[in-house]
């Protein structure tokens, strides 16, 4: 109740003394909101963020904000780092990354602060360092989700597999931590078997072959990150004549993270299970809106927004929690997810 009191005041407060059409609403206001932004991606091996890229680029090309020629820092800090202090060289007002390393940012971000140049971090929550807003899902929710959809679907006993994501990122811990937590409260009599894989896909793959080796009963898996993991996975199960159809006998029940097409393709073929809906369409939409409004000036709150998310307090700034829907067979085929929206205009 008192973060609901405090989250009014401060929207009456900004309502006092601007003209901004609301709290953690849309400004229409054009003042100050001139300045190119600086845009890094994070990588180019994922089809998750292949898309994000596509999202992007259609949100610069539609004039949402003036970009500088985009960079790609192939999931290296010291490109990023790099990149990042090219952006501010050139000129940018704003700058929009999402470190894939979230503990080595944080003196990057300290600088970006000192000269004034707002920071939105898409997908990860830097450890430290003041970032404007993260734009992001609620990656714990990804790990408890998963695990809950395992837990039933396998009727609370067996052996799951877990490729981790790099535990250096927010995302890989929080969706790790979430995971084995609601197993071992939930489903006790599930076996976890956690392998660290970097959000490498060729390591995932090696690391699969060798549990399937001295656990041929494994009849579960978790994959936090689709874009790298669903085809080496898919491809090793198929060679060792594993890839059996959902619903007939031998088949390891699959969930994912991040909801790319190739995913609905596999669902729909009974390959995989379910795959949590990362919005890459979201993530870039938000992206290019809150660097739009930190060049106008603008301040958020915590509390809930107009397009169907919720801001919070974080220790170094605020983070826009966009939600991510679980899909399986029921759903595959919504039009509503942005999978199946790609390719239309």
């Amino acid at each position: 109740m008192r973060l609901r009191t405090t989250t009014v005041a401060a929207c009456a407060a900004l309502l006092a003394v601007t003209a901004l059409a609301g709290c953690n609403r849309g400004s229409d206001s054009k003042a100050g909101s001139s300045g190119k932004v600086g845009i890094d991606l994070p990588r180019s091996d994922s089809d998750f963020w292949n898309s994000y890229n596509g999202y992007i680029e259609k949100g610069v090309k539609a004039g949402d904000v003036s970009a500088l020629p985009r960079t790609n820092s192939q999931n290296d800090i010291s490109k990023l780092v790099a990149n990042v202090q090219s952006f501010a060289n050139e000129g940018a007002k704003a700058i929009v990354m999402a470190p894939q390393d979230t503990g080595a940012i944080a003196s990057t971000l300290d600088q970006m602060a000192k000269k004034k140049i707002p920071v939105i971090s898409v997908d990860t929550r830097p450890d430290k360092g003041p970032v404007y807003m993260v734009v992001r899902a609620d990656n714990k929710a990804y790990g408890t989700n998963a695990c809950e959809y395992l837990g039933k679907q396998l009727g609370g006993k067996g052996k799951v597999a877990e490729f981790e994501g790099d535990l250096s990122s927010i995302n890989g811990r929080d969706r790790s931590e979430a995971f084995a937590s609601c197993m071992k409260t939930k489903f006790p009599n599930i076996k976890v078997i956690p392998l660290v894989t970097n959000w490498d896909g060729a390591t995932a793959s090696a690391k699969l072959q060798t549990t399937l080796a001295s656990n041929p009963d494994l009849n579960g898996l978790y994959m936090q990150a689709g874009g790298v993991f669903l085809q080496p996975t898919l491809a090793l199960l198929k060679q060792k004549g594993m890839l059996k159809p959902a619903g007939t006998a031998g088949h390891i029940t699959i969930i994912s993270n991040d909801g790319i097409p190739e995913e609905f393709k596999a669902i729909k073929a009974g390959e995989i299970d379910a795959t949590i809906s990362q919005p890459a369409d979201l993530y870039a939409k938000y992206a290019l809106y809150y660097a739009k409004e930190a060049l106008a000036g603008k301040k958020f709150a915590p509390g809930p927004t107009d397009h169907g998310s919720n801001i919070i307090k974080i220790p170094n700034g605020l983070e826009d929690q966009l939600p991510a829907p679980l899909v399986t067979k029921d759903n595959v085929d919504d039009a509503k997810l942005w999978a199946n929206q790609l390719g239309k205009s």
